[in-house]
């Protein structure tokens, strides 16, 4: 079994930045690539503040953080992931866009090199065709955002994954300070096949005239014992992808019911996203 020694990370996005975070914490050599200059550098700069704040917290060491910042490199093209071990991607959930950028890593990285793609719902089968004979290296691992503070990783093997590529993931999560668990391929894996349905009918009690979000979010805060209500995870992960979410579950159980709720997509369609425009279910004018 080959060790992992570089990790790779294309997106330089929160989910990337935070996957890219914790591996050179943990002591691998870590390489950011996003095809934006801008992100790369907002990147940078991100990193720089959260391993402060460590310090500050007394979480970590000044010297612990020097070392991982030294293990932290940013680029702008793909050839700087030639000599990773792992390549993990953590861009747009569009099918096409993952395939693509996958295909280009294949002709850059070793034979040994484990292809892993962090999509929240996509199928890695579907996703390991664009590798062709390299698909018993491909698979799943799902971080969860914050990165640096949420300790799942949902590892989801694809039909052709191979047992030592499962078996290199996981061990590599395990360095990284997470809990790997298994998920079967199938849409939304564990995690967004049970939150996404609930979220979704909190939108439809908001607009149905149950209660109003504050409450909604309130009675499942206090009566569920969630850190957060429903609609405000929502604005979180933001509305947009919500709505995505539900339609790859929709379309890949074949089920009307996962079909995201309409107050929920006309949200999307005002541009209320969450968070990320500062404005969804709630306002967030410091955004």
């Amino acid at each position: 079994m080959s060790e992992i020694r570089t990790v790779g990370v294309i997106g330089a996005g929160q989910m990337g930045g935070g996957i890219a975070q914790v591996a050179a914490v943990a002591g691998f050599e870590t390489v950011v690539f996003d095809a934006f200059e801008g992100a790369v550098g907002k990147c940078r700069a991100l990193h720089d503040k959260l391993l402060a704040r460590a310090v500050d917290k007394g979480k970590m060491t000044q010297s612990e953080v020097d070392n991982a910042r030294k293990r932290l490199s940013y680029a702008s093209s793909l050839d700087a992931l030639r000599n990773a071990d792992i390549v993990i991607e953590a861009v747009v959930e569009d099918p096409q866009v993952k395939k693509d950028l996958f295909k280009q890593v294949l002709g850059l990285v070793s034979g040994h090199a484990i292809l892993a793609s962090n999509t929240s719902s996509i199928s890695i089968t579907e996703l390991a065709t664009a590798v062709g004979d390299a698909a018993p290296r491909f698979i799943g691992m799902h971080f969860f955002n914050p990165v640096p503070v949420m300790q799942l990783v949902e590892v989801i093997n694809g039909l052709a994954t191979g047992p030592d590529t499962t078996e290199r993931t996981i061990a590599l999560a395990r360095a990284m300070g997470k809990t790997p668990l298994p998920a079967n391929d199938r849409p939304g894996f564990v995690s967004n096949r049970v939150l996404m349905p609930m979220i979704n009918e909190a939108f439809y009690a908001w607009m149905e005239g149950v209660a109003e979000p504050e409450d909604i979010d309130g009675i499942m805060k206090l009566g569920c014992n969630f850190p957060m209500g429903p609609l405000r995870l929502a604005d979180f992960i933001g509305l947009d992808t919500c709505v995505h979410i539900m339609e790859v579950l929709a379309e890949g159980l074949n089920n009307p019911r996962y079909r995201a709720c309409p107050l929920l997509k006309q949200l999307v369609t005002a541009g209320r996203l969450g968070d990320k425009t500062g404005r969804g279910v709630y306002e967030y004018p410091a955004k």
